[in-house]
């Protein structure tokens, strides 16, 4: 006899938790207050403002490198998410270890390429990363960031990331 089905509510609530654990264990998005909204297996990256975000209070406009960490991580989020949950969805000893902690080892930056679109302005700010590829070994991302209007982009960015296959 099969088991019965967790009730929704339930599963969200353990992806929630999944994905609150995974973006809190990067330091530095924590410095940065960078939180991640889901909706099913899609996340949004959400920088909300803060004055010590600001580079240049002559304009003022947020930090470049603040902006090029903004989408970094929501790439290699991304990336790390698509891992969590797969093995979320297929249930057993895997989903088990990730509602224990034990996520799978964080992808490496090869290289990652931000281009400036316009100013950021001293507002929240919003990111969407989208897997070109992801193999056992290397991965693309391509991560496009708005603030008022998503089809008003003020920075998008192309990353290269090496999987850490094996690491677990």
């Amino acid at each position: 006899m099969r088991p019965a089905p967790e009730p929704v509510q339930v599963i969200k609530h353990r992806r929630d938790i999944a994905l609150e654990r995974l973006a809190a264990a990067v330091p530095y998005a924590r410095y940065l207050g960078i939180e991640f909204e889901r909706r099913g297996d899609e996340l949004t990256a959400v920088l909300p403002f803060q004055e010590k975000l600001v580079g240049n209070p002559m304009l003022p406009a947020l930090h470049g490198g603040a902006i090029g960490a903004f989408l970094e991580m929501a790439a290699l989020v991304e990336l790390a998410w698509a891992q969590v949950w797969e093995r979320m969805e297929g249930g057993g000893a895997e989903a088990a270890a990730i509602e224990a902690g034990a996520f799978p080892a964080w992808p490496k930056t090869i290289d990652f390429t931000v281009d400036y679109l316009r100013s950021g302005l001293p507002r929240d700010a919003y990111a969407r990363a989208r897997v070109n590829r992801m193999g056992r070994r290397y991965a693309s991302v391509h991560v496009e960031a708005w603030q008022d209007n998503r089809s008003r982009l003020f920075a998008q960015a192309t990353g290269h990331f090496l999987m850490a296959a094996g690491e677990e």
